[in-house]
């Protein structure tokens, strides 16, 4: 079939090219725009309780003050507001209200602080439309408003609360994805100079997969629509590296492959077809196993994971189809022309490196073994150390931005919990009104719980059968002790809940609680599935019952020891409370998969020498001499590229940019070029049990083997030597 790919592409490569533009042209001016959600309750499905409490807070209290935007003010030599300070607070938060700015409901006085050096306006926005881009743009004019009206007194104020975050984390999006574009760049473009040593070849990945990127964007924008996702501003950041990082592998595949056909001596045009037909199922399984890794996340209960799933595996869809069709027809129209100026494609490289390597693997396959599995186990125990922070906002954008010094700010100023405090909603189970002489001991009870400043019963609905208790916590909403806190709220609530009424906690720490849940329950199932899934396509592929689970035991340990070195560099390192919630599902995903398509190539490449006539040793020495090179380009581009993510400067795309490209690296240079080729040899023959896929074969008459191409083809990797049976060089 692939073959049949590559010769269609070959014989008719402008046109091939042609459909490529016109898809490209065609999805980008008709594509809608992606949406961003910058709100946390829009992840989880309905039947989590805090989502529960503010729909009951919707149906109650329609009209219910909940603050959108805090202008914080203070007085420019930070000493106590005066009479004359609080007279132009009080101007100022008429004047915003009397500007009718839109998506603005309500904008009313705030309490000072204690200390008597902090004032505020709140104000209220539509509540149907949180954490969506208009409501960033409302922002953006309340900020410029605020600071305009301050001008000639003595007063200097900042805007935060969730619609400014917002804002702050749309513009750190931006800047983000700048930074990560142009690093990604930079490593591919200097990297491929490198290796090839032709300018062409390493700008040609870049301009083809810049439209690749276009058409993908634009289909991922189609099914966020059609399928009703959330999405989020990090998605795109992401969707950059995967696009350029896996598409740059692809690319490498091919032309490792296609220099391979021209040394041995294939006109151009056939090179590129058998290049097309030998590494073709290598890219194709490797994307596969990508693409059901991120498409187990639509299992997750996390609307931002089920939307990033979907997301990512039409991006390396869209790559895996560029890399069978769109790049070999491009470079079968120049032809050799494409390594210029160098030469070094013609004669074939000794590796005498990874030859070297090769020999200490043959030679002592268990100290092998055991000291790369000793590698991998010291650092899997930071896992120990784990803590999640569920502060989303936060962790997309620097602690420098606005919205982020308010936080800060009014954290120091009024009780830690006062920004997002809690609410408690207590509802006649019954219809009939509820019984008021009991709120005093019920908001007695939820005050006295362990990490609560205070309660109070603050509003009863109209009809009398709901009020609203709230409840002003002692610690910052995301806080791993806020989150304890609601926690012990929620049981004194429903345990200590008046007969015939019931209660609902609802409040971003009851989010944050909820959103716990959801990522331990996708632990429960993301993880098993994606694994799963994976080895299925292994067994398929190696006609194997036994080298998929040895496999996946790796991949798992390079797993541990990423997320153990994340925790041991964040929060030991740099004193971090904790790693982003949903880290530990992404870095899974980008690990296994990804680590799985190294494993891959390697025991391919094994399985081709055994057949060969070798012994298991003997084997995996040549298979680390052969594939060595093609896995070590691949895991240290692809790494690089994810660890552009860490110039983003926020702390969601560090600690990804630092897990996901130390996960790939360990892949690469440990799991694959130790780990598993010792392992397999150390198990000998019954590594292929029951398909005995080592077993020997008829020479055939064309080049054989495959380091950079894939788990069952016939050719050769990109730098290979042909050897008969004996071992001797041809």
């Amino acid at each position: 079939m692939f073959r049949r790919i590559g010769t269609t592409v070959v014989r008719h490569p402008v046109w091939t090219i042609v459909a490529w533009l016109i898809a490209a042209v065609a999805i980008v001016a008709t594509a809608p725009s992606l949406p961003s959600n910058s709100d946390e309750s829009s992840f989880l499905p309905k039947s989590y309780e805090s989502i529960k409490a503010a729909d009951l807070q919707a149906k109650a209290f329609p009209s219910a003050f909940t603050p959108s935007a805090i202008a914080l003010y203070q007085r420019t030599d930070g000493g106590k507001l005066t009479a004359a300070d609080k007279k132009d607070i009080a101007r100022i938060t008429t004047e915003l209200g009397d500007k009718h700015i839109d998506q603005v409901q309500k904008v009313v006085p705030g309490r000072p602080s204690k200390d008597g050096r902090y004032s505020m306006t709140l104000v209220q926005m539509d509540s149907k439309n949180a954490g969506q881009p208009k409501q960033a743009d409302a922002a953006k004019v309340l900020r410029d408003d605020v600071k305009q009206l301050t001008k000639g007194t003595d007063l200097e104020a900042e805007l935060g609360g969730s619609a400014a975050q917002a804002l702050d984390q749309q513009d750190s999006s931006k800047r983000g994805e700048a930074l990560i574009g142009i690093g990604t760049f930079g490593i591919i473009l200097v990297t491929l100079l490198i290796i090839f040593r032709a300018p062409i070849l390493a700008l040609l990945p870049l301009i083809l997969i810049g439209v690749v990127s276009a058409i993908a964007n634009g289909l991922i924008a189609y099914a966020t629509k059609l399928f009703d996702l959330q999405a989020n501003s990090s998605i795109s950041s992401i969707l950059i590296v995967v696009l350029f990082g896996v598409g740059t592998d692809y690319f490498l595949f091919l032309m490792f492959r296609y220099r391979e056909r021209l040394r041995a001596g294939d006109q151009p045009k056939e090179a590129m077809v058998n290049a097309v037909g030998r590494v073709g199922e290598a890219i194709a399984s490797a994307a596969g196993a990508v693409i059901i890794a991120f498409l187990a996340l639509v299992l997750s209960t996390l609307g931002f994971l089920k939307q990033m799933g979907p997301a990512l595996a039409i991006a390396v869809t869209v790559t895996l189809i560029a890399g069978l069709t769109l790049i070999p027809a491009v470079v079968s129209l120049i032809g050799p022309k494409v390594f210029w100026p160098s030469k070094s494609w013609q004669r074939e490289p000794e590796n005498a490196r990874f030859a070297a390597l090769g020999r200490g693997v043959r030679r002592r396959p268990a100290l092998t073994t055991g000291l790369s599995g000793l590698v991998l186990v010291a650092l899997s125990l930071g896992i120990f150390g784990y803590h999640a922070t569920f502060d989303l906002a936060s962790g997309s954008m620097p602690k420098t931005k606005e919205s982020m010094v308010v936080q800060d700010e009014l954290q120091t100023a009024y009780s830690a919990g006062a920004a997002a405090p809690t609410d408690v909603y207590l509802s006649s189970s019954d219809g009939k009104p509820l019984d008021r002489s009991a709120f005093g001991a019920y908001a007695r009870k939820l005050g006295a719980v362990d990490g609560v400043a205070n309660a109070r019963m603050s509003q009863v609905d109209k009809a009398g059968t709901t009020a609203d208790f709230t409840v002003t916590l002692k610690y910052e909403a995301s806080t791993d002790k806020a989150i304890e806190t609601v926690g012990r709220v929620r049981d004194v609530a429903h345990s200590d809940a008046p007969d015939g009424t019931e209660a609902l906690v609802g409040g971003m720490s009851s989010i944050y609680k909820d959103i716990d849940a959801a990522v331990n329950h996708d632990y429960r199932t993301v993880f098993p599935v994606a694994a799963v899934l994976i080895m299925v396509i292994l067994g398929l592929l190696l006609r194997s019952v036994v080298a998929p689970w040895y496999l996946m035991a790796s991949v798992g340990l390079g797993f541990g020891a990423t997320l153990g070195a994340t925790v041991w560099i964040f929060q030991k390192g740099q004193g971090h409370s904790g790693l982003m919630f949903m880290l530990p599902v992404i870095m899974y995903l980008f690990v296994v998969a990804i680590g799985t398509d190294y494993n891959i190539l390697m025991i391919a490449r094994l399985r081709e020498e055994a057949r060969e006539g070798r012994e298991p040793r003997e084997a995996a020495g040549m298979a680390l001499r052969h594939a060595g090179p093609t896995v070590a380009a691949a895991g240290f581009i692809l790494a690089a590229t994810f660890a552009t993510m860490m110039l983003a400067g926020n702390a969601l795309l560090t600690e990804m940019g630092f897990a996901v490209s130390f996960g790939i690296a360990v892949a690469a240079f440990v799991m694959a070029m130790f780990f598993t080729p010792s392992l397999t040899a150390l198990i000998g023959h019954a590594a292929w049990w029951p398909g005995h896929a080592d077993r020997v074969e008829a020479p055939a008459g064309a080049v054989a083997g495959s380091g950079g191409s894939g788990p069952v083809s016939a050719g050769r990797g990109a730098d290979a030597v042909d050897h008969d049976p004996a071992g001797r060089r041809r």
